[in-house]
């Protein structure tokens, strides 16, 4: 998934609409992707991804060097069920994958800690790709959410920046599948590692 720099560049081309439709959910069968999709292709915000499978956390992480903040952030990534079975099946993402990932703040003073930092408040929003070859040009489509309590939203225009670096960068069909363990050795074995991908 996209990490720090997308999201803050990629929040401002959001436009959200009215909302029509209740919060999506998903389980071991979880539906195609156009369940999740309102009539005039908005996302609904799924609002039980912390059930998913969890992929990894990353501390601080950013594609840019010039993307300095003034606090620090874990990202979450999780993916749906369905999606995380074919995968480890196949080495490569399904029709109507949906990978979550959650920012949280990390704190260095709480409780009993004495070092390290920890997640800490609610989610501060987050991002949903989806995989669904028919709607969008690219394969996949990004949205963002400032909560699961959100209503439905567009999707992140395509000239956004997240687009090209997961095109460019992104391990296995465009997702950072280098940054999840657990899947690399997975598309390793299986040889479905993108041709452009640099470890």
């Amino acid at each position: 998934m996209s990490r720090r720099f997308p999201v803050a560049l990629c929040v401002l081309l959001l436009i959200f609409a009215a909302p029509d439709a209740a919060p999506a959910t998903a389980s071991d069968t979880t539906p195609g992707a156009s369940a999740w999709f309102t009539a005039d292709g908005r996302l609904r915000p799924p609002t039980d991804y912390r059930e998913w499978i969890f992929l990894t956390s990353g501390l601080d992480m950013s594609y840019r060097k010039d993307s300095a903040t003034d606090h620090s952030m874990f990202d979450n990534v999780f993916v749906d069920p369905q999606a995380y079975r074919t995968f480890v099946q196949t080495g490569t993402w399904p029709e109507g994958t949906l990978i979550v990932k959650e920012g949280r703040t990390a704190s260095e003073k709480g409780s009993i800690n004495k070092s390290g930092k920890f997640q800490s408040g609610e989610a501060m929003g987050f991002e949903v790709h989806v995989k669904d070859s028919k709607r969008f040009a690219s394969g996949w489509g990004f949205f963002f959410f400032g909560s699961v309590r959100s209503e439905p939203t567009q999707m992140i225009p395509a000239a956004a920046p997240c687009y090209s670096c997961h095109g460019e960068h992104g391990a296995v069909d465009t997702t950072f599948v280098q940054f999840y363990p657990t899947l690399l050795s997975i598309a390793t074995r299986k040889h479905t590692l993108s041709p452009g991908y640099q470890p």
